[in-house]
């Protein structure tokens, strides 16, 4: 489930900005496509282009949080970085929320993945704390994590999965940082001037290997653009962030990582979103 697709704003939402100074009376929108939850105008004009965020509620997503005050806390923090949006404004529209920030340059990263790889090494070594939610920690966070959302699936299609739950433990890590939680292709924007990383509602204080999981996950990729990584694309990426602990780590809780995420295609799967069907048995092949 999503929010319904407008061309523009709802009316109300426009009146209740523009009586905040936010956006011109007379302000045109352009709708952007590649988020899966929330509604997402371009605001064209003023002072300089902008993008509003009007999340929706209508769906509770099992593995990313959608929480417009934690994006917004995110966005503040991060500023100084240079890696995020600059934000304008949060707010509320009825029982939802949305967000105003400045519009970054660039495409939907699809190529080198060793700046992607620098990036997220540039998040996870910051000094920047945000209060957020605790991430997974290990593969018993992560075991519950999955069979969580596979309780919300048919019986009858998640005994295979669980008879595929890896079965070695790793344990948790003191090494926490602030992780994205969501830092799939269509939330890296590419410009000349640098990678910008967008969408951060579903944040955590959380091991740096469930970024580098998300990333690197085949689902991800192929539904954001056409095809997993490349064995020479992954390993670039891997050598580019470098932090030998961290990658021993992720390679130790990389079946974890694939079997949660099938589980979560197949709980997209039997909500409406057959396109993640060719998702979930590139995880499982992952895991076999």
């Amino acid at each position: 489930m999503t929010l319904p697709n407008f061309s523009a704003p709802p009316t109300d939402l426009v009146h209740q900005l523009s009586d905040q100074k936010l956006v011109q009376n007379d302000a045109r929108f352009e709708t952007l496509y590649g988020g899966r939850t929330n509604q997402v105008w371009k605001v064209l004009g003023g002072d300089g282009d902008r993008v509003l965020k009007l999340y929706g509620s209508s769906l509770q997503n099992p593995l990313f949080r959608n929480d417009a005050a934690l994006e917004a806390r995110c966005l503040t923090a991060l500023e100084p970085t240079g890696f995020v949006p600059r934000l304008c404004a949060a707010g509320g529209y009825h029982a939802d929320h949305w967000v105003l920030y400045d519009h970054a340059p660039g495409t939907p990263w699809d190529d080198d993945p060793a700046p992607v790889a620098w990036l997220l090494w540039q998040l996870h070594q910051s000094s920047v704390r945000v209060a957020a939610p605790a991430g997974c920690n290990g593969s018993a966070d992560l075991a519950g994590h999955g069979q969580d959302i596979l309780d919300l699936c048919a019986p009858e299609t998640r005994d295979k999965l669980l008879s595929l739950r890896p079965n070695h433990a790793v344990a948790p890590t003191a090494k926490l940082c602030l992780i994205h939680g969501d830092p799939v292709p269509g939330n890296i924007l590419v410009a000349a001037s640098g990678l910008t990383l967008i969408d951060w509602q579903c944040p955590a204080l959380g091991d740096p290997c469930e970024d580098l999981a998300m990333f690197l996950s085949p689902a991800m990729q192929l539904l954001y653009r056409g095809g997993p990584l490349e064995g020479d694309q992954e390993n670039r990426f891997l050598s580019a962030y470098g932090e030998p602990d961290v990658l021993s780590r992720y390679e130790q809780l990389r079946p974890w990582f694939a079997w949660r995420m099938a589980a979560y295609c197949l709980w997209r799967m039997e909500n409406g979103a057959p396109d993640y069907e060719r998702g979930f048995q590139l995880e499982v092949e992952a895991l076999c």
